[in-house]
């Protein structure tokens, strides 16, 4: 039995870290274990132009502890008003790394998001151009499909006609929760990558449901049925390279939570590493967990590994905060339900 595992350190390819006081109390969570995030843009007003994806890094940058090594990746929120020109400005300084297309009333402050993807064409044309990834929340609105088939049909009536449209457009399709979505990823060729969370290879909709509501389990996309979180179990731990992790971790507090209509999002970044080694240990792909966080992501965005590293060791069952205390509220700790016998060392 594997007693020590040693990494390159890993990458977090989709992270909600907010703003403010939330961005202050979350952010320590995730430098902790990661040496790179791809933040996202969807704050309030959201981060549509370059300046904006500036100003936002500089408050990140600013809100690390000393002492912490972490270095956040920016996006763009798509919108129908997005600017090719400043668009590919901010690509070609360094500053953005993708751009997050959500379509309008998906998940958490998404309404500034993309209604007529007719009207977005010239930028995905300018982004196949310059080689700039789309990172897609795959989820039609249309309130006639049920919840639960949301991902499978855009895949059908969205994204597929978006790639024939604009070949060479690099795509990650974010958290995906399918087997439609893990079959999709498949089929493309190295333009097509897909992220996996943490809590979406431990949840199906029974953890939401039954035995009463818990909301600390409901997440955009929402958990499937365990023939979905068992495929992606199996694409997560397969070796392939167009799954990479993308934790998807969005901290919002208890109140916003345990509400009539509580929002949507799972916090992760504070035992993701753990679970996740949990997770491989169990399914016997241990050797295959550095791909899946430290080397997929980084070769799909051409960047180069990380140089540091992260060493996880077996022992007695892990414990953790369960709320994480904030300057905005506290923020409760997502808890898998099963034993984690691992944890970080280094």
């Amino acid at each position: 039995m594997i007693r020590t595992l040693t990494i390159r350190r890993p990458d977090d390819w989709h992270l909600h870290l907010r703003d403010g006081a939330m961005l202050q109390g979350v952010l320590p969570e995730s430098a902790r274990h990661f040496a790179r995030a791809l933040v996202m843009p969807n704050l309030v007003p959201p981060v549509v132009t370059g300046a904006d994806a500036a100003a936002y890094r500089d408050r990140i940058r600013a809100a690390l502890p000393p002492g912490m090594a972490f270095d956040p990746r920016m996006t763009l929120y798509l919108t129908e008003a997005t600017d090719p020109d400043d668009l590919a400005a901010a690509h070609a300084s360094g500053l953005v790394t993708a751009v997050k297309l959500y379509p309008a009333g998906a998940t958490t402050n998404s309404q500034s998001g993309v209604r007529d993807f007719d009207r977005i064409r010239p930028v995905l044309d300018r982004m196949a151009d310059i080689g700039l990834p789309l990172c897609v929340h795959g989820e039609v609105t249309d309130p006639a499909i049920d919840i639960f088939d949301r991902e499978a049909v855009f895949i059908d009536r969205v994204l597929d006609p978006i790639r024939r449209a604009t070949p060479g457009l690099r795509v990650v399709m974010e958290h995906i929760t399918t087997v439609e979505g893990v079959a999709y990823a498949r089929s493309g060729g190295d333009d097509l990558a897909a992220t996996i969370t943490t809590h979406h290879l431990i949840l199906n909709r029974n953890h939401i449901l039954s035995g009463g509501i818990r909301p600390h389990y409901y997440c955009l996309p929402v958990a499937k049925r365990e023939t979905h979180r068992l495929a992606l179990r199996r694409a997560a731990t397969s070796g392939e390279a167009r799954f990479f992790l993308g934790t998807d971790s969005a901290p919002h507090v208890d109140a916003l939570k345990e509400a009539a209509c509580g929002c949507a999002g799972c916090f992760t970044a504070t035992n993701t590493m753990q679970i996740l080694a949990q997770v491989f240990e169990d399914e016997s792909a241990l050797d295959r967990l550095e791909g899946f966080t430290s080397l997929h992501g980084a070769a799909f965005y051409r960047l180069p590994p990380n140089a540091g590293t992260l060493t996880l060791t077996r022992g007695e069952p892990a414990r953790w905060p369960e709320r994480i205390v904030t300057g905005a509220g506290p923020v409760t700790v997502f808890d898998p339900g099963i034993t984690v016998n691992w944890h970080v060392a280094g």
